[in-house]
């Protein structure tokens, strides 16, 4: 099959898209400002539309380069194009969070997905499907506040992060929320321990994403790109999911 015939065998699959929309009343980071835009030309007046966007680096869905929580790891135009395009694997918990906001995916999850779905492939990208993008419209419910300002967020375990990372060695990891520990993980231990992990393997994830739920556990495809950006941190993206079937 070339290239051609393999675009084409692509496009008749199902493509679903990972990514939420940019603007500025959606929830971000506590101390980032919303993102702002500003009309320069307009084609009345000047014969052309041109704006200008003001927002920071992991804002919306976004990518995190190493870079991000680990001196010395890669910045974003480090990783490779090859990198982008990853088998998916999408680790389905939505029953569970929905009783408990605070749920962490453990290696056990991973080891029952694993004898269920086979063993996870290694240079992969590996999702865990939260449900938790079905707060994104109601800012207060995805924040999830308590009475004493803690989030009560679903987020990965350490424990699994470093059986993804050192026993199957995953690309990256990607996550509906705004990061990677669950909110309890991290006013437990004072900081976001897994996140910091993760990132000092150089390796990426992505964050705030959308639609898993319509992914299934294995047999996808996930493709994910952004602007070639130098010496960032990281960047709002563009993931995009391509089913089996």
């Amino acid at each position: 099959m070339n290239t051609l015939d393999a675009m084409n065998y692509l496009k008749e699959k199902k493509w679903i898209d990972l990514s939420h929309g940019i603007h500025e009343s959606i929830p971000r980071f506590n101390a980032f400002d919303a993102s702002q835009e500003k009309t320069l030309f307009t084609i009345k007046e000047d014969g052309f539309f041109a704006k200008k966007y003001t927002f920071p680096t992991q804002y919306s869905t976004h990518i995190d380069a190493p870079i991000h929580f680990a001196k010395e790891k890669r910045y974003l135009h480090d990783i490779t194009l090859k990198e982008l395009v990853l088998p998916l694997y999408v680790i389905h918990k939505e029953d569970e969070v929905k009783v408990n906001h605070d749920y962490c995916v453990t290696v056990q999850d991973i080891l029952d997905f694993e004898t269920e779905f086979g063993l996870i492939s290694e240079g992969s990208f590996v999702a865990f499907a939260s449900g938790w993008s079905s707060r994104w419209e109601t800012i207060d419910a995805y924040y999830n506040y308590d009475e004493e300002g803690v989030a009560h967020t679903p987020g990965w375990s350490l424990p699994a992060l470093e059986y993804l990372s050192e026993v199957r060695n995953v690309t990256a990891i990607g996550h509906e929320t705004l990061d990677t520990d669950s909110g309890a993980d991290f006013k437990r231990n004072n900081g976001l321990l897994g996140e910091y992990y993760w990132l000092k393997q150089n390796k990426y994830q992505v964050e705030v994403m959308r639609n898993l739920n319509l992914v299934p556990a294995v047999g996808s495809v996930i493709m994910t790109s952004f602007p070639n950006m130098l010496n960032a941190p990281g960047f709002p993206v563009r993931s995009i999911a391509i089913l089996p079937d």
